[in-house]
């Protein structure tokens, strides 16, 4: 029908729905929950018993997944993550996107790149998403320590989890999830190799944290410090043509 509003599943009027829970979360919250039900019917503790109560609900909502619909231009650069750009710095990429790994595939290129980091409190969705699309070249985990993820040292420090991502037109972008004082486990659902759609799912980390993503030389950023992202639709970047020939030839 002519003018009819589409959800972005191309069905019926647009409304809103209650988000997935991603199975990761799932037994988390199915846990708190059977142990607040315990205190509550079993024990009769409701001093504790409603609290867990409300902590289950909140480990439920921590690990909701709701559907993104993703900006398709290829010139858009999209927003690896839920959270508020807390930093935008001229940097180095981490060694370990950029040193020969004996895969055959060259990582970024020497020479610095602005780096947009975006930080996720524990209310904001957790999942991570590729800003491009293209095939998943490395997947890097590096334990490490758990400070605050707002620091900047937290790139280097942190517990954290690097990937790159090559687009059919060679373009590499490369991104690092990063654990912080609460989160204490990074779960990739991608590996080297596995082909991905822009704003596909590509991991997620529990509990507060933070993600990095380094710009291809040449390429501005559309955000500004203190401003919301939302993974898989915010537009942080879209490259230029001076920054796609040095993100290719580099």
């Amino acid at each position: 029908m002519a003018g009819e509003i589409l959800d972005n599943k191309g069905r019926g009027e647009a409304g809103w729905d209650w988000p997935a829970i991603h199975p990761e979360g799932r037994k988390f919250g199915l846990i708190a929950l059977a142990v607040s039900l315990f205190f509550l019917l079993a024990l009769d503790w409701e001093l504790i018993g409603w609290p867990l109560l409300l902590l289950s609900f909140g480990v439920f909502a921590f690990f909701r997944d709701p559907e993104r619909v993703v900006p398709q231009g290829e010139a858009a650069i999209i927003a690896p993550a839920d959270g508020i750009v807390t930093l935008i710095e001229e940097v180095e990429p981490p060694l370990e996107l950029q040193i020969d790994d004996g895969s055959g595939f060259a990582g970024l290129p020497n020479g610095t790149v602005t780096r947009v980091s975006i930080f996720m409190s524990v209310f904001d969705v957790h999942i991570n998403r590729t800003p491009v699309g293209g095939t998943v070249r490395r997947v890097v985990y590096i334990p490490g320590k758990f400070m605050n993820a707002e620091l900047d040292k937290a790139s280097e420090e942190n517990e954290r989890q690097h990937i790159l991502i090559e687009r059919s037109d060679g373009l590499k972008i490369g991104f690092t999830q990063i654990a912080g004082l609460v989160a204490r486990r990074i779960v990739p659902f991608v590996k080297p190799g596995d082909m991905v759609a822009k704003g596909q799912r590509v991991g997620l980390i529990r509990f507060g944290s933070r993600v990095d993503i380094y710009l291809p030389a040449g390429t501005d950023p559309k955000v500004m410090i203190g401003q919301t992202t939302i993974a898989g639709e915010t537009v942080i970047a879209e490259i230029g043509q001076r920054g796609l020939i040095e993100g290719i030839s580099q």
